[in-house]
């Protein structure tokens, strides 16, 4: 008997076998919406329920003249005819595979394949496809999604993280090591907490807490700390959700805007200076005017209050007229000196010998307030370039505002020494009442003074001189006192 007579005789007994087996399950094969189908030996559909029309487009009468591989994709044929064979030879075969259907379109199956067997022969194969094309594009776009965040994430000038619900980091985009100076391997496990920078710490951790409770996502501006212990001011875009095990977690996209944040201060700086250059040229304006004006007058009452103090009867209030008259002067001379600097006469000046010369103009004046004055001088104090009596009155300034601190005693210590090559500092300490915060802020502003009798120009022409001198002064104040820093030039 030949090969083909055997197929035909084989495919009768297929044809047989399915006809007995079946036909109690037919509602079964009729209602199921997978495919179910047999195959004969030389791959010819013999069987096929209603779901294989739907499934593959053509009827049974059409589908029933093809071979399994006549619908199979094309790219797909050599795969499952080969899982064909092994379930001939009495394998179980699970796989996926495309076929295309009568309109042309391609549909994902999974196919499972049973070998069919009648006394102890293989004569044929059963076959369960279901269409999984929806899981397929599914995954697929999952897939994309992924790709596509992946791609988004490292190559984001902005720092991606995800972090889970106690704000320990799960993720961190590559740009980290950009922004932070950290790999994001030395990153992940950490605590975001760590690196907010600790003015900023409960403001964040209360975001982050309504951030885990899924509120609505949040943005706000925080100081993180980068590698090498400095900080950046970062914007970060916080939202939550909840994985597929329903974990909360949240991620947050970290934008590095210290240059923006700079930008501002620096504006808020220059305007300040401005407000303050704009009042300084007022007050010189109106200093010129009034010294001018006042002065004239002035000397016309000195000169008959000389007159008049041949009268001894009224010696008492002559000496209060001179000596406020004495107090207008010296403010008129004050004035003056901001409507117009005198030039400046600069010499080698050893800083040590004119601070000695300021501390016993001063002294007498400690000693009745119960005020000690210590000098420490730094063993290698070079001298300096500057106009000794300009910067005598800086710190005759300095020193009076720091014995009307402490009326009721205490001690000024007055520090020299070599910041570097190029600067000295000289440090006014003393053991006052120190400064209100909200006062500190307008030290130095033309006329703001809290001294009942005080002009509010002494503090303004020291720090005119020292800027004279290409130098700076720092004030720091608490309630333990006060501590005036003057940095100069050396040369």
């Amino acid at each position: 008997m030949d090969s083909s007579a055997i197929l035909i005789e084989k495919r009768n007994i297929l044809e047989k076998h399915l006809k007995d087996g079946l036909n109690s399950y037919q509602s079964l094969f009729a209602c199921n919406s997978d495919a179910l189908f047999a195959i004969d030996l030389s791959g010819y559909y013999v069987f096929l329920n209603p779901a294989c029309e739907q499934i593959t487009g053509y009827s049974q009468e059409e589908i029933a003249k093809k071979k399994f591989t006549e619908v199979s994709a094309i790219e797909d044929v050599a795969k499952v005819s080969a899982y064909f064979y092994q379930a001939l030879e009495g394998s179980f075969q699970n796989y996926d595979c495309k076929i295309i259907q009568k309109n042309g379109q391609s549909v994902d199956l999974n196919v499972t394949n049973l070998p069919i067997s009648v006394n102890n022969e293989i004569i044929g194969v059963y076959g369960v496809a279901k269409d999984i094309t929806e899981i397929k594009r599914k995954k697929q776009r999952l897939k994309d999604s992924e790709e596509l965040y992946r791609i988004l994430t490292e190559n984001s000038m902005d720092m991606i993280a995800q972090t889970d619900i106690v704000g320990n980091f799960i993720y961190v985009s590559p740009v980290c090591e950009q922004i932070l100076g950290h790999t994001p391997s030395e990153l992940v496990g950490k605590s975001s907490l760590e690196y907010i920078h600790r003015d900023d710490f409960d403001r964040y951790l209360f975001n982050y807490q309504n951030a885990v409770h899924i509120q609505p996502k949040s943005m706000d501006t925080y100081r993180v700390r980068k590698k090498d212990g400095s900080f950046i001011y970062m914007e970060i875009l916080s939202n939550p959700y909840r994985n597929s095990n329903k974990e909360v977690r949240v991620i947050s996209v970290l934008r590095d805007i210290s240059e923006r944040i700079n930008a501002d201060l620096d504006r808020k700086r220059t305007e300040e200076l401005l407000i303050n250059s704009e009042k300084l040229s007022v007050a010189g304006q109106l200093a010129a005017g009034i010294a001018h004006e006042v002065r004239n007058p002035l000397t016309a009452i000195k000169g008959f209050l000389q007159l008049l103090n041949v009268n001894h009867e009224q010696k008492d209030y002559l000496d209060i007229i001179h000596s406020e008259i004495n107090r207008i002067e010296m403010i008129l001379t004050e004035l003056l000196v901001i409507a117009k600097p005198q030039a400046m006469k600069t010499v080698k000046t050893n800083i040590r010998e004119l601070i000695e010369g300021v501390k016993t103009l001063i002294n007498t004046q400690a000693i009745m307030t119960n005020v000690q004055i210590e000098t420490v001088y730094s063993p290698t104090l070079p001298e300096i370039i500057c106009d000794e009596n300009q910067l005598k009155q800086v710190f005759i300034n300095f020193l009076k505002n720091s014995l009307e601190a402490m009326p009721s005693g205490g001690k000024i210590s007055i520090q020299s020494e070599c910041m570097n090559q190029n600067e000295i500092i000289i440090r006014c300490i003393d053991t006052g009442s120190g400064i209100p915060p909200e006062h500190l802020k307008r030290i130095g502003e033309p006329f703001f003074t809290t001294k009942e009798k005080g002009t509010g120009l002494g503090l303004l022409i020291s720090k005119k001189i020292i800027e004279n001198h290409h130098g700076k002064i720092q004030i720091d104040s608490g309630e333990k006192g006060t501590s005036i820093a003057v940095i100069l030039p050396i040369k």
